[in-house]
């Protein structure tokens, strides 16, 4: 094994040290999660949670984010402004200190901030690292400064560039992100639009504008919510009918916590909860979710019982049968918060647990007192859950009597693969049976189940957990996948690295994507988390010419083949209605052999969870109007319509 020995000694000469923000952008990925469009935008929220800390202090009420017309974002508020003093132990103005040096800021005691969100301190610092420039100007006592970096390098020394009134305070960061650096520097203006809603909800009476430049009239959209939270209940509400008309609401502070929940009922079977620690979503939960979760399980059995809604001798209510149909913001202000993971996913704090099971047991009791017909609604519709959950455990253990992996007990329609590996298959799941047909002619066999599908499926959105296991589609796809639903689900065993939906490119094939989507989506989410769904895109159009044949997936590449090609009488051009008219070989070589097909994999931010579920509920929901205004503001982005 000599021969593999590098040549050169491993001693201490051969320890990197990256001086200052080298580090940052030598591995941007460890400070920012990414280099694509999540990483991209990320830049942003660093700023302006800078912003809001200032906010949360008590010392800012507005925060403008600016798309520039070259692209650059601008990030202004109206706070104290950054101090401009010299930092003696660094021996230069704070301000630099601030944007070069990393864990550097005023949320690591000294007073500056007794709770804030922002990544660690580390934002400006790193945003500064990863842009091409980064330029601050900040109003404070009466002054003017500013100063510039280049790729995280000082061009000048903090200056003094005018003066202002005393009580024009704030700063303003422009930044432009470092091609060097990212996949792509476009700012999506609805991502940008999604988080800034949410910053304002999370913060009441914050008011937050977001303007584009980039287009012509520019676009421009403002948050200001008075009500914070319980408008946010309302906002996610807006798709689903709400069972009563008021948001229940419990505010208040405990062992230096502060607690804020908001709540309210509507006519759906799917919980939201979303749990906030400092403005940071927690995706996976944590303490505080914890003690809100008991504090209403406790005091909805108490009332229940204390008002002989329940018999004394009759199974109490479950979390589950509280929760169904119930829309939660959970938000907590901490001073130090402790969270597992450094992605933040779950917050540790043990104190948080106890406040908010104490405020919410408090004032969600004081509130049912004060409003019975509320709590007769509420506990009605929970105790009608109890029900249906029992009837569903029944259905449930019937489809557990045979095992997923047991051959016997697959779905009959189901065209298996011979691979028992599951990380070399896959299940195309197909509408109808005559591209169920072609596919299971066209398919790899050792590698590529088929599994047909008779119609639309149910709208799972509407429909308790009992219908879902009643109906022979969704039980098909159950069994097939082995990974069983909700409580049962168990992602190590899935039976299909991949599952692809394969749909006719028409509003009818978009609107089975969308009722499989919802499915997985409310009933086995990790499914989509990590990454095993994708739709297939079949071609739209073929194109022959002289006995050659190109295949084009949208109108932009029909285009190009034709000019490439010429345009004249030669030309043939079908426009695939369905996958049908495809035969077996058209069907494998455009949509499902895997060194040519087009795959788009269906994947979940965990920051954008709010508006998914508001998305979701909107779509299949039974509320017209919402849905309309959807459709209406995303008619845009829709290509190769049939109508």
């Amino acid at each position: 094994m000599a021969d593999l020995k590098d040549e050169e000694d491993y001693g201490a000469d051969q320890i990197q040290i990256l001086e200052g923000l080298k580090a940052v952008r030598k591995r941007p990925g460890m400070y920012i999660g990414s280099q694509g469009p999540r990483g991209l935008h990320h830049l942003v929220y660093e700023i302006v949670d800078n912003s809001v800390d200032e906010a949360l202090a008590g010392f800012c009420s507005e925060i403008t984010v600016v798309i520039n017309k070259d692209g650059s974002c601008t990030v202004t508020d109206n706070g104290r402004g950054i101090p401009t003093g010299i930092n003696h132990k660094a021996g230069k103005s704070a301000v630099e200190v601030v944007f070069t040096i990393l864990h550097a800021g005023g949320k690591f005691g000294g007073g500056g901030y007794k709770v804030s969100g922002g990544l660690h301190g580390v934002g400006a610092s790193v945003v500064n690292a990863l842009s091409e420039y980064l330029e601050v100007k900040i109003k404070r006592e009466g002054k003017i400064y500013e100063q510039r970096y280049t790729r995280g390098n000082v061009c000048y020394p903090l200056k003094e560039i005018g003066t202002c009134e005393m009580t024009d305070t704030g700063t303003q960061v422009t930044f432009m992100p470092d091609e060097e650096i990212f996949e792509t520097t476009v700012f999506d203006y609805d991502t940008l639009k999604t988080r800034l809603r949410e910053t304002a909800f999370l913060t009441k009476n914050l008011k937050i504008t977001l303007h584009d430049d980039r287009v012509e009239p520019a676009r421009e959209d403002v948050f200001h919510y008075e009500g914070g939270i319980k408008e946010f209940v309302s906002y996610l509400n807006r798709g689903n009918e709400v069972l009563y008309p008021e948001v229940i609401y419990c505010e208040g502070m405990k062992d230096k916590v502060m607690v804020e929940v908001a709540m309210q009922h509507n006519d759906s079977y799917n919980e939201t909860c979303l749990g906030f620690v400092n403005n940071i979503i927690t995706p996976e939960g944590g303490t505080h979710v914890a003690g809100y979760r008991a504090a209403l399980t406790k005091v909805f059995n108490k009332y229940a019982l204390d008002h002989k809604i329940l018999k004394e001798n009759e199974e109490p209510l479950t979390g589950d049968d509280i929760r169904e149909g119930l829309v939660t913001i959970i938000s907590v202000k901490i001073e130090e918060p402790q969270f597992e993971g450094q992605t933040k996913q779950k917050l540790g704090n043990t104190e948080a647990r106890s406040a908010v099971e104490s405020i919410v047991t408090e004032k969600l009791t004081y509130f049912l007192e004060q409003n019975p017909s509320t709590a007769k609604i509420i506990c009605e519709k929970s105790i009608l859950s109890k029900r249906a959950r029992a009837a569903a455990r029944k259905a449930r253990d019937l489809t557990r009597r045979k095992s997923a992996l047991d051959s016997t007990s697959l779905p009959g329609k189901l065209a298996d693969c011979t691979d028992k590996d599951p990380k070399n298959c896959e299940i195309f799941i197909v509408e109808g049976d005559s591209a169920g047909g072609s596919a299971k002619t066209a398919r790899s066999r050792a590698t590529q189940a088929i599994l047909p599908l008779r119609g639309k499926i149910l709208n799972v959105e509407k429909a308790r957990e009992e219908h879902i296991y009643e109906n022979k589609e969704i039980k098909a796809m159950i069994t097939a996948f082995g990974t069983g639903i909700h409580d049962d689900f168990d992602i190590s065993k899935l039976r299909y690295d991949k599952i692809i939906i394969m749909t006719d490119a028409d509003v009818d094939g978009a609107h089975i994507d969308t009722l499989m989507l919802t499915f997985l989506y409310r009933f086995m989410p990790e499914l989509i988390k990590q990454g095993h769904v994708y739709l297939a895109m079949p071609p739209l159009y073929k194109i022959e010419k002289n006995n050659k044949v190109w295949y084009a997936y949208n109108d932009e590449e029909q285009n190009k083949i034709l000019n490439e090609i010429g345009r004249d009488k030669n030309i043939k051009i079908q426009r695939y209605k369905g996958l049908g008219e495809m035969d077996a070989d058209q069907l494998w070589e455009t949509t499902m052999d895997p060194e040519r097909r087009v795959l788009k994999k269906v994947m979940i931010d965990d920051d954008d969870q709010s508006e998914i579920d508001l998305t979701f509920s909107i779509l299949m929901g039974d509320k017209v109007e919402p849905r309309r205004e959807f459709i209406e503001e995303n008619a845009k982005f829709v290509e190769n319509l049939d109508i």
